[in-house]
Formats: C-alpha cells, sequence, structure tokens
C-alpha cells in the first residue's frame, strides 16, 4: 500500500474472529481502471484577448440578417470555422494540443486533422442536453464567453451498468458520482474522447454564452467514416 494512501477498507471492519487479529491485511491498494480524461487548458491571458474579439465580431456577422435570440434559444454556426481566419490562432492551439494529447497517449499516428468546427450561441434560460460527438476521436470546445452562472459543463458516465443500482451515499465523491462538473471561464480550452456525454445547464444570464466547439479524428480514418448527421447555421 502507498504510504498515506487511503484504500477505503477499514482495520476496524469485520466480524469477532477478523477483530480478534486487527492484522488481517498484508497489503492493499485501490487499482484505478480505465480513466475517462478531461485535458483542460487555459489559454494565455494576451492570446485570449487577442482572439475573443475576432471571434464574436465573426459570429456577429454571421448572425446579421438573423433575428435576435429569444430567451430559451439557441444557435449554431455552420461546420467549417476552422477554415476562417479570424480562428486560425485558436486551430493552432488545438493542434499543439492534440499532439500532446496523442503523445501522452501514447497513440501512433500519422497525422490528424479537424473535421468539424462550430459555434454555438445560448441565450438565457437556453441548455444543451446530453450528447456525444460520433466518428470522431477526440473533440473539444473553446469558451469565448461564459460568464459566472453559465460557466460550467457536465460531463456524464459512460458506464452505463452502473445504474443497475444507485445506493444512496453520505458524501459525493470522485467514486460514486455519475456526473462530473468542471468549471470553465473565457479563454478555457477543453479536449476529451469524443464518446464522452457532455451536456450545459441553463444559462441563467442577459448575457449569451458563446462557445466553438471542434472534433478532431486521426487523418487514415476520415475517409471511410460518416460525416457529422446535421448540418450548422441553425436556431433551436
Amino acid at each position: 500500500m502507498r504510504p498515506g494512501a487511503h484504500t477505503g477498507l477499514d482495520d476496524d471492519a469485520g466480524g469477532d474472529v477478523i477483530q480478534q487479529d486487527k492484522r488481517w491485511m498484508e497489503a492493499s491498494d485501490v487499482v484505478a481502471m480505465f480513466p475517462s480524461l478531461v485535458w483542460k487548458i487555459q489559454l494565455e491571458a494576451g492570446l485570449r484577448d487577442s482572439l475573443n474579439p475576432k471571434i464574436e465580431t465573426a459570429l456577429a456577422e454571421m448572425r446579421r440578417e438573423l433575428p435576435p435570440l429569444s430567451a430559451g434559444q439557441g444557435w449554431q454556426s455552420g461546420q467549417a470555422l476552422h477554415r476562417r481566419a479570424e480562428l486560425r490562432e485558436l486551430v493552432s492551439c488545438v493542434d499543439r494540443g492534440v499532439t500532446s494529447i496523442l503523445r501522452f497517449l501514447r497513440i501512433g499516428h500519422d497525422a490528424f486533422e479537424i473535421t468539424g468546427c462550430w459555434a454555438t450561441v445560448l441565450a438565457k434560460g437556453a441548455a444543451h442536453k446530453a450528447h456525444s460527438h460520433p466518428n470522431n476521436f477526440l473533440s473539444g470546445v473553446y469558451y469565448v464567453r461564459a460568464d459566472a452562472g453559465a460557466d460550467r459543463i457536465n460531463f456524464h458516465d459512460p458506464r452505463r451498468q452502473t445504474g443497475v443500482i444507485r445506493p444512496p451515499v453520505v458524501e459525493l465523491t470522485a467514486q460514486n458520482t455519475d456526473q462530473v462538473v468542471i468549471t470553465l471561464r473565457s479563454g478555457t480550452l477543453l479536449i476529451f474522447p469524443s464518446w464522452l456525454e457532455h451536456s450545459v445547464d441553463t444559462n441563467p444570464n442577459e448575457a449569451e454564452r458563446i462557445s466553438v466547439s471542434f472534433n478532431v479524428m486521426l487523418s487514415s480514418f476520415t475517409g471511410q467514416l460518416s460525416p457529422p448527421l446535421w448540418s450548422g447555421d441553425r436556431s433551436s
């Protein structure tokens, strides 16, 4: 057992037979299996302050002919924002982040590419239900504007079978929860496995919540998989 490690096993627990000899364990450990990893990157302040106004201006131009969003409404752009000059710096950050992640995961690859990149704008009262991003390896989101109260994203336990029984708990911990909430702010870049379900709670603010999402796939696979099942520039 690692020094100071807490295994969850209590030396004083058990029946009378075990209590007669307190040294019933020679060693113990907790083995963490199949982790679901999310990488959280905060862009340097100067880069963030240069990039975000360019993105907001570009999105405002895309929405210029559209009516303002009503309460509870959201809007998504087309999926080719990564080809726009205004997002060139963000694409560079994504490329560097993904390169580091593939190295961390010991993934052997020739090349990767962004298969889609789109903006999501949520008005007051709008939310984004739980979903994943099929036919991609990594996905991510960059936060252009995420004010207090709209500064969180929920990641949901991908192990469906754990829902068979949900006993009451005395305290929520990383080991017994079925949802992890990550707090973020303007300039935060998250990258995660595309299969990991995530959702966004209702925006309680008058200010719109603005984010840019993207998918990444290993280039050798992109010609064999279907494109996204939706086309962008839509309101809901």
